[in-house]
């Protein structure tokens, strides 16, 4: 199976979720048989600093870090990491952040990073299935509606 690596970068601050985020999209890039790289930068990330995570998945992935330029997917949790990120988007790249979310619908500004997966399902080929099995192998069971409801709220952004 041969198919095209996609690239996603997540960017945020420390305590946002970052890299919950990526491990739920790694994860479910993963069971659905996809090779799967994952890189993380946490910088300051215990005081709130910057933290970014790479994840790359397609048939055949060699580098767990995306190269500047070429991230497909941008998904900021914090919209001042925007500036920050930016050169890592490809110049046809899509930019997913969080003014794309009416937080009006999340139970807990928490599930942020979630709802900002449910926006970046709707431009990946994974079914919906595959991500919500991924939501709950990443999360305790006690926190599985509310972030099923934000993944949910984020697919019709």
């Amino acid at each position: 199976m041969v198919s095209k690596v996609t690239n996603i970068v997540i960017a945020g601050l420390g305590g946002q979720g970052v890299l919950k985020a990526s491990d739920i999209v790694a994860d479910a890039a993963f069971s659905a048989g996809l090779a799967v790289k994952k890189a993380e930068v946490h910088g300051m990330s215990q005081r709130g600093g910057s933290v970014s995570s790479d994840v790359r998945f397609g048939g055949q992935v060699f580098s767990p870090m995306v190269p500047e330029g070429e991230a497909d997917f941008l998904v900021v949790l914090e919209p001042d990491q925007v500036p920050v990120n930016a050169a890592v988007l490809k110049k046809d790249g899509v930019l997913i952040e969080p003014s794309m979310i009416d937080k009006s619908q999340l139970s807990s500004e928490k599930c942020l990073n979630v709802a900002l997966l449910g926006a970046l399902s709707t431009h990946l080929s994974l079914s919906d299935e595959t991500w919500i099995a991924a939501i709950k192998r990443n999360l305790p069971e006690k926190l599985h509606e509310i972030n099923l409801q934000a993944f949910v709220a984020g697919k019709g952004a």
